[in-house]
């Protein structure tokens, strides 16, 4: 991949309307363990789409859909709730569960979109896969469709092991070492390893996102690796495009795809990481989800 990066401190919050793309605001909105905190975009031209809502990947926040917002708020509505406990929303009093987390973001939603309006689609990235298919199980009447990105199914043994892992993740200490230690792994994922098409500036400004919850990052893990998928995917029964690009978990989420009677799947070939970030990567995503969204449902599906 390559191409000029994309800019999340500039490009879409600075002017966007000048370059086709609608301004990304920040707000607040109540939920039930505090302020929830968002990003959202106005339609430019509103051709009377559903409102896309987009659920993030742990331990980050609706930072990283800046760019996305950007680009499918020019003709819909566009909403990135960042997680309780992650962003700039309010934490819960302890580890929610996935079903806990959706429900909290259900709540939240209640407070920003009408549901005069239509059910709304939502897209969801690694964890964020899983709120949207929580959301969409508990609240079925208030989704559309869902597009999923990297459902994160490792084996039953894999997820237990990656459960105690979570749960007995070292808290912040007086000497700094566990904090320490933690930003060091995440500047070499985040920065050291990232896309090319993805700037220092922004891989850096992820990195702070991603630290921020330090000891607590792991909450959201908590849920993901105690997720039933056995039980709760084959319950799906929403229109699903599983949008799967080549990153390492691919295998893992068409695998969990096979689970979802009501999904279709379109790999990203050569694609893998940072894809909201890199300009091709962006554009293929975006263009994928275009076409699945933007036309109703038959009639009967």
């Amino acid at each position: 991949m390559s191409g000029t990066p994309v800019s999340l401190a500039t490009a879409p919050q600075t002017d966007g309307a000048a370059f086709g793309s609608p301004i990304v605001r920040r707000g607040y909105v109540d939920g039930p363990y505090g302020q929830v905190h968002y990003r959202t975009a106005e339609a430019l031209e509103d051709k009377g789409l559903p409102t896309l809502v987009l659920l993030h990947q742990n331990p980050s926040s609706s930072l990283e859909y800046v760019n996305l917002i950007a680009q499918m708020g020019r003709d819909r509505r566009v909403i990135a709730l960042d997680t309780p406990g992650y962003g700039m929303s309010d934490r819960p009093p302890a580890p929610l569960g996935m079903a806990g987390y959706a429900a909290a973001l259900a709540t939240a939603l209640e407070g920003l979109v009408d549901p005069s309006h239509g059910p709304v689609d939502l897209y969801g990235f690694h964890t964020g896969t899983l709120l949207s298919i929580e959301f969409a199980l508990q609240y079925p009447d208030r989704v559309r469709r869902l597009v999923l990105s990297g459902i994160p199914m490792h084996s039953a043994q894999d997820r237990a092991a990656r459960l105690s892992d979570a749960l007995d993740m070292p808290r912040t200490e007086e000497t700094g070492e566990v904090s320490l230690k933690l930003a060091k792994a995440l500047w070499d994922y985040v920065v050291g390893a990232r896309n090319p098409g993805m700037t220092l500036e922004d891989a850096a400004e992820m990195w702070v996102e991603k630290l921020k919850p330090l000891d607590k990052s792991a909450w959201a893990y908590v849920g993901v690796w105690s997720y039933v998928y056995e039980e709760r995917l084959p319950l799906l029964a929403h229109p699903v495009l599983v949008l799967q690009p080549d990153e390492d978990i691919a295998q893992q989420s068409l695998d969990a795809a096979k689970q979802i009677s009501s999904a279709t799947v379109e790999r990203m070939i050569g694609i893998d990481r940072d894809i909201f970030h890199d300009p091709e990567s962006l554009a293929t995503l975006v263009a994928a989800m275009r076409r699945y969204l933007d036309n109703p449902i038959p009639a009967g599906v």
